[in-house]
């Protein structure tokens, strides 16, 4: 049965308000075009902390690369230890800097453990957009998190100074309608206390940024903040408030992130991360704001962002070329950090405020997704780096991102550089007095206790900020207690240590295929992210998996025939690939993640006591699951003239065509509704795209609404006058589109 149709009939968004948003020019930018602070402290960073940091991770790089140099380097190099060593070098000095960055952030973590947030009571005068952009996501998860959110905020003082905006991307007709009727619900249930807007783009134009800059182009300009959100995100009404204040006290400050803690996994490998990022992300998030300070980066989401500041700095290029190089620009928000920068306005993270959400993958596919798309984002970052009058600084972020990526096909070339090496020293004879009148053979020679020595320093390098993130949590006594105590905790780190490196060489595989598709000229596409589910059957997990189970085998092979020491080495990333299918399976299992949740094992405090917006939005979850149920369909819609009343108000406003320039869809969509005898008949007509185009098209929706329902007595008419009827309406829609 479906739902009682609501009585509200309120517009989909607010009257526009329309201001521009330039695209900036990576290539041309001034001085004269950086804007003056108002207060010039607020823009300046400490250098000493930089030097603490990059110079302490560059003389660690240093006398490591010298280091392996020496390793290599008795009897002079050979072109493979060269490669070798040049491989060593870019992959050494990527793991320096997040350790040097790490020892920073457990000093800040432990000297504020004692510390409350300091939070402020500063009446707000301004006004704030909270942006909810979504494709193809749950209504249900989204709007009940958005309710939870938008109540606290009431309850924390904000009540009159946020709007509510859900700026939905939305290709699934079966979804965009339930995204209506849960707009309904929650005007019913907190539309008395707040604005909440609704707009469902068209087409989705340059993704999530093109959505966010439609939105900022239209409607911005009423706003003197956005708060970006993702379809996961959680946040607590008192944060949003707190950051709102901190923009109000800081005129300077153009973008304030905060660093969102993964909580709600289900699968093992989600309680993975949420554990690792509970234990080990403070230290990384408090070390990275301590050093970057006002030239800090924006991750796209639980964020606040000057409106002003992001319109007439961040507007996004499109790059030249076709995807994957060229086109849109994916990975969005650390251009638009950069942008923001480059005209003047601080960029911040604020380490401080923890109640901040969201959810994480449920399993390795599920990362391999996600992961795929961020890296063609980030590759497409090799052509923005070189930008004019980037901060040096936010061009260290953007080679971050550039070689979360690269690093993987880096220690790939590096284990098969290491193996041919090896391979080298135990089968190649020395090549007597090769270049005529020499004294000395060239002989290929390792110093093994140097080369112990270095591993044994990578490794410290490697898992440092694991171990610090460990000790510093253990340190606080009320963290280590709920999740689950010192033993426990221990127990959760090793099961963390172990599972993470057995997923690792895994990760690196998908990664490197990764790369190399982009570099073939492959785009990713743009899929909606699965949130809790990890299950996929084992022949797909197979097809999935195949070349990395190949890959394992041939590399125990080729470790075999060197040496039982080279396997032995070797046998972690053996292991790993060899047991990608099962693994894959294992730590998508939502079953196995409630038995280790029952266990106790990677608990994290949040599990013990449930953050107050977390069970509001559970407690609304259920009575959004439930309505949602009953969603009208778009025959109900069409038929049903309150439900049409609703729909057409929600609909976004319909931008008018050049003459003769028609969509295919449209008109297709167009022909099938004149067609039809019945609405039925005409929905039947239409494919899953149509039907979400007509859903979209003030004039095909009113076609579709202007026939009959099955037992309507229009339908016995005579067939020649219905011809002629719809000839008619066929000509007549097909001019109003």
């Amino acid at each position: 049965m479906m739902q009682e149709t609501p009585n509200s009939c309120e517009p989909g968004m607010p009257n526009e308000h329309r201001a521009e948003m330039p695209a900036q020019d990576l290539h041309h930018f001034s001085a004269a075009q950086v804007r003056q602070p108002i207060n010039r402290s607020a823009v300046r960073s400490l250098s000493w902390r930089r030097i603490l940091v990059l110079g302490g991770a560059l003389v660690i790089s240093a006398l490591a690369i010298n280091e392996m140099r020496a390793v290599l380097g008795i009897g002079g190099l050979t072109p493979l230890e060269y490669m070798v060593l040049i491989l060593f070098a870019l992959t050494f000095c990527w793991i320096t800097v997040a350790f040097t960055g790490a020892i920073a952030g457990f000093f800040s973590v432990l000297a504020r453990s004692n510390k409350e947030v300091q939070w402020s009571d500063e009446p707000i005068t301004t006004r704030t957009a909270v942006l909810m952009p979504t494709y193809n996501e749950d209504p249900a998860r989204l709007f009940a998190g958005l309710e939870a959110m938008a109540r606290q905020v009431v309850e924390a003082g904000g009540q009159g100074h946020f709007d509510w905006c859900i700026i939905s991307d939305t290709t699934d007709a079966d979804m965009a309608r339930k995204e209506e009727q849960a707009v309904m619900l929650m005007r019913e249930n907190i539309g008395d206390k707040v604005n909440i807007y609704y707009r469902r783009r068209r087409q989705n134009i340059a993704r999530k940024s093109g959505n966010v800059e439609d939105f900022c182009v239209r409607w911005g300009s009423l706003y003197d903040h956005l708060l970006v959100l993702d379809a996961d995100s959680l946040m607590s009404g008192r944060v949003m408030v707190e950051m709102a204040r901190r923009m109000q006290q800081n005129p300077d400050l153009g973008l304030l992130q905060t660093i969102p803690r993964l909580i709600n996994g289900t699968t093992l490998v989600a309680r993975l991360q949420q554990f690792a990022g509970r234990v080990y992300g403070p230290i990384v998030g408090s070390g990275l704001s301590w050093w970057t300070q006002k030239e800090g980066n924006f991750w796209g989401h639980n964020a606040i962002i000057r409106t002003k500041a992001f319109m007439q700095s961040a507007g996004l290029p499109k790059l030249p070329g076709k995807p994957p190089f060229g086109g849109h620009i994916l990975s969005h928000d650390f251009v638009e950090a950069a942008l923001l920068r480059r005209s003047g306005w601080s960029v911040e993270i604020a380490d401080d405020l923890n109640e901040s959400y969201e959810e994480s993958p449920p399993s390795i596919i599920d990362l391999a997704v996600r992961d795929r798309r961020w890296c063609q984002g980030n590759l497409q970052h090799s052509r923005v780096i070189g930008g004019k009058r980037l901060h040096w600084v936010s061009r260290m972020h953007i080679m971050t991102g550039i070689m979360s990526y690269l690093s993987s096909p880096l220690w790939l070339m590096l284990i098969i550089s290491g193996l041919l090496l090896a391979l080298q020293y135990q089968f190649v004879r020395p090549e007597y007095f090769p270049q005529g009148y020499s004294l000395f053979p060239t002989w290929p020679l390792m110093d093994p206790e140097r080369a112990l020595r270095l591993f044994v320093v990578t490794m410290g390098i490697l898992f440092g900020p694991k171990v610090l993130g460990l000790i510093s949590f253990l340190w606080d006594k009320k963290s280590r207690s709920e999740a689950g105590g010192f033993l426990k905790v221990l127990i959760s780190f090793i099961v963390e240590m172990i599972v993470s490196a057995l997923i690792a060489p895994i990760m690196m595989l998908i990664h490197s295929g990764a790369v190399t598709s982009i570099v073939l000229g492959q785009d990713s596409g743009w899929n909606p992210q699965r949130r809790d589910d990890g299950r996929i059957p084992w022949i797909e997990l197979w097809h999935r998996h195949r070349w990395h189970v190949i890959g394992g085998m041939i590399l125990a092979i080729s470790s075999y025939v060197i040496s039982l020491d080279v396997l032995a080495w070797l046998s972690p990333a053996i292991i790993g690939m060899v047991l990608a299918v099962p693994l894959s399976s294992w730590t998508g299992s939502n079953k196995i993640g409630q038995v280790i949740k029952r266990w106790g094992i990677l608990k994290i405090p949040e599990e013990a006591q449930l953050p107050p917006i977390w069970q509001e939005m559970e407690q609304a979850l259920a009575t959004y699951e439930q309505q949602l149920i009953q969603t009208p369909s778009l025959i109900d819609i069409a038929s049903d003239k309150s439900w049409f009343n609703i729909h057409m108000q929600l609909m976004d406003r319909y931008e008018s065509r050049e003459a003769g320039d028609v969509e295919a869809i449209d008109a297709t969509a167009a022909i099938k509704i004149a067609d039809a005898h019945s609405i039925e008949q005409a929905v039947s007509f239409l494919n899953a795209k149509e039907q979400a185009r007509v859903q979209n098209t003030p004039a095909l929706m009113q076609a579709l609404a202007g026939l009959p329902r099955v037992d309507s007595p229009r339908l016995n008419a005579p067939q020649h006058e219905q011809t002629s009827q719809e000839g008619q309406r066929l000509l007549t829609l097909l001019h109003n589109l």
